[in-house]
């Protein structure tokens, strides 16, 4: 998608509407500077703007508008993001579709950075990062306004420009630039966060906004005061903060809000990845208040599954089978090597997967390196040619001098990102285990080959976690290389900056459960979790961590297979969270306590269960549950011509 058809949204009735609107907000928000009849005492809207939009898809037409403020209660500045109410220009777009992306009192202290673009066509738009690494949404400013927002900013807290990105304002930056870097990031001490009890106050509405806003949506402004915060800091937990956790730490202030990894920056969400047996039991919530106690819930009455889902998967969810051997391979494939039918190949690998020995192989067709109808002879030959390629575009990276490296800031941001996660990427495996580890080097090369290959997209910190397996199957550095930009076809666009991809599964994600579970989620909706944020790492390296290696292998091989659905792995999130609904309800788990659970599943998912499941779902979801899906959202469906991985394809991610 280009940006221009992003951006230009001339036509838009919400834009002739803030034409009309937008000398109205600076005057409304000049009134509230001046009169606090309306909020509670010491707060005071200090910025306000109109049409302030979000775009939850891909598609220019389907946005939401609403206002912005800021808000200074004390010595805190918080942000609010309110959507209108009875507003509508596309009717795709519901007002629980609205909710979803509401943000109400982010506090600054919060706040790592803003990141401000102007495109040369179209609306002025930010993005806001949060101190852990996520990010809200880009908000587009229909009648510009940015420069006023950041001045307003920078009179109530510290805000510097960042001095590799002229475009990068960072929020309250005491700390030195080494503290500032990702693996300082990583170190148990430096991702302790504060956990301090608040009382929330309602800043009402302006009566010019009533007729906009219902006034039961307010900004729930906690008595806080980032001055006073008080470290919270449990060395017994210290040493299970891992990688994908930094994506976990929503703090309370931001936990109705939807999140994206913003990449190019070192307040990226990923860190190191320890030993696989410190792993499993250590993706903990370490945002936890000092005064939280392990006390056994009291259960609370659990509204029925709708879908009698036990019975269910009995139904529909076919037993699992052993996996496809080698004999049975060879049935599937005529003399020369072509598959005779693909589909119920697939059908078969959806059911048991394959055996480990003969991956390669099948792992070069799912993913689409080969095509279905190549033969023994012309898959060689294009190993010949892609080796040649691969090898052509690795020159480009190596052949960069010193002193073209120290001009070339791009490769050596990227470079340093690529070293720092490789040394720490499934090192328990003896694959990757030991000083000086070939293989290790190889997924280096083999990620910085990519950054140049699809240098738009780069290198995203994650990127390591989805290459590792793939090496470890094919166990060789072009055939690597070229499935993992088959996959990176499919999941590119989970690690967009914009994070289209990732907003459009959660979305997708919400609407399934509403469709199969409606009581899960209306106690979802009830308990401010509609973001589904609680699944980010799920879906974006594809439940990598929540499982054993061989079973990522075999899951992974059975999502590639798209033989119910491209997005069975959504199904698979449904599973999971309808098998532990009676827990999740029955303890009233809230936004933090539910992150925690999520977090603790790690290593004790049933794969063959949860397949059984998703297989079960996804059947009585039907057609109903496809049009949930907006059309886009990723993976998309693999090109039948295995010969597509051409760089003039960078611009599809």
């Amino acid at each position: 998608m280009q940006e221009a058809e992003l951006h230009d949204l001339s036509d838009d009735a919400d834009y002739a509407a803030s034409q009309q609107q937008g000398s109205a907000s600076i005057m409304r928000c000049d009134s509230g500077k001046k009169s606090s009849s309306s909020e509670p005492e010491g707060a005071q809207i200090v910025y306000l703007k109109d049409n302030v939009t979000i775009h939850p898809t891909q598609f220019a037409s389907e946005r939401i508008s609403g206002r912005l403020k800021l808000i200074k209660q004390g010595s805190s500045l918080f942000m609010t993001w309110i959507p209108y109410k009875g507003q509508s220009t596309n009717a795709r777009l519901s007002e629980k579709d609205r909710n979803l992306y509401t943000i109400r009192a982010v506090p600054f202290a919060d706040v790592r950075s803003i990141r401000r673009h102007t495109p040369a066509l179209g609306w002025q738009y930010i993005i806001v990062v949060l101190s852990f690494g996520l990010a809200f949404p880009p908000l587009y400013f229909y009648n510009g306004g940015v420069r006023e927002f950041l001045a307003t900013v920078k009179q109530h807290v510290l805000l510097m420009r960042s001095a590799e990105d002229a475009n990068v304002f960072l929020v309250n930056d005491f700390q030195n630039p080494l503290q500032r870097t990702l693996s300082s990031l990583e170190l148990p001490r430096a991702v302790s966060i504060a956990s301090v009890p608040s009382t929330p106050v309602s800043v009402g509405e302006s009566s010019s906004q009533q007729n906009e806003e219902r006034t039961d949506v307010r900004a729930s402004i906690p008595q806080y005061n980032g001055t006073q915060r008080q470290k919270g800091h449990d060395p017994a937990r210290d040493i299970s903060i891992q990688v994908l956790e930094k994506f976990s730490l929503v703090t309370k202030f931001a936990r109705e809000t939807t999140s994206q990894l913003f990449r190019e920056t070192h307040s990226n969400g990923f860190g190191p990845l320890e030993r696989r047996n410190s792993n499993q039991s250590a993706l903990d919530y370490s945002h936890k208040s000092s005064e939280y106690k392990e006390d056994v819930p009291v259960q609370s009455p659990v509204d029925p599954d709708p879908l009698e889902f036990d019975k269910l998967s009995l139904v529909w969810g076919k037993p699992r089978q052993p996996p496809l051997g080698l004999e049975e391979w060879a049935t599937f494939l005529d003399s020369e090597g072509r598959v005779v039918d693909p589909k119920a190949l697939r059908k078969r690998i959806f059911y048991g997967g394959v055996e480990h020995k003969f991956r390669k192989e099948v792992w070069a067709i799912l993913l689409g390196y080969h095509s279905y109808e190549s033969t023994y002879a012309e898959r060689e030959y294009q190993k010949s040619i892609k080796k040649t390629e691969y090898e052509t575009i690795k020159n480009q990276w190596q052949s960069i001098s010193p002193g073209q490296a120290k001009r070339f800031t791009k490769f050596r941001e990227r470079k340093g990102l690529i070293e720092k996660d490789v040394v720490r990427t499934d090192r328990s495996l003896s694959f990757y285990d030991g000083d000086d580890n070939p293989n290790v080097n190889l997924l280096r090369d083999i990620l910085l080959t990519y950054s140049f290959y699809n240098f738009g997209l780069g290198y995203c910190q994650g990127m390591s976690d989805l290459l590792s397996p793939i090496l470890f199957v094919m166990e060789d550095e072009s055939e690597s290389f070229w499935c993992f930009v088959a996959l990176m076809e499919r999941l590119g666009p989970n690690f967009n900056r914009d994070q289209n991809g990732m907003h459009s599964q959660r979305f997708a994600l919400s609407k399934l459960v509403e469709l199969l579970d409606r009581p899960l989620h209306k106690y979802f909706e009830q308990n401010d979790c509609l973001n589904y944020f609680f699944c980010f790492r799920w879906i974006l390296i594809q439940f990598k961590r929540e499982l054993e290696y061989e079973q990522t292998m075999r899951l992974w091989e059975v999502l590639w297979t798209h033989y119910l659905s491209e997005h069975l792995h959504l199904y698979v999130c449904v599973a999971i969270l309808k098998r532990y609904r009676g827990k999740i309800m029955g303890e009233q788990m809230d936004f933090d306590t539910l992150l925690k659970f999520i977090n603790e599943l790690s290593g004790q998912i049933e794969l063959d269960a949860i397949l059984r499941d998703a297989e079960a779902l996804c059947i009585c979801a039907g057609e109903n549950g496809a049009a949930c899906i907006p059309p886009g959202t990723p993976p998309s469906l693999p090109v039948d011509n295995g010969l597509f991985y051409s760089q003039q394809d960078d611009e599809v991610l």
